[in-house]
């Protein structure tokens, strides 16, 4: 199987792994939510020996978001692109920015308890492109 690639929005770093060793799961933990201003992250680890940055690694910045975990993004763009436990023998990938699909669907939604109230999923719209 060939390396899966991923990089930041500018295209300033890029990493490849050679592949998602844990499922891919929607975290909905605040931590995340506020990192990634979104609903959830989605995110899958991979073990530290299939995963490297390919370039730009000089402009990774990194952020202590709690006690021994640290999320590394790009200092440019902003990009959230994986996290880490150094204690841990994976790394955690942000899975939207993957530039090739991994084959994998998503298994579980973790940290749901931290749900907010706007965030619903039945009785929604739904459109394939912005709606006119």
């Amino acid at each position: 199987m060939p390396p899966l690639h991923g990089s930041c929005l500018c295209q300033a770093i890029g990493y490849e792994l050679d592949q998602l060793d844990m499922p891919i799961s929607h975290c909905h933990c605040h931590t995340c939510r506020k990192a990634h201003g979104a609903a959830f992250a989605s995110t899958a680890g991979v073990m530290r020996e299939h995963f490297r940055w390919i370039k730009g690694a000089d402009l990774l910045s990194s952020f202590q978001s709690s006690p021994g975990k640290r999320r590394h993004f790009c200092s440019r763009c902003g990009s959230q692109l994986m996290a880490e436990r150094l204690a841990q023998p994976h790394v955690i990938v942000r899975v939207a920015t993957l530039d090739d699909d991994p084959g994998l669907r998503p298994q579980a939604h973790i940290w749901t308890a931290h749900d907010v109230p706007w965030l619903a999923y039945a009785d929604v719209e739904e459109w394939d492109e912005w709606p006119t």
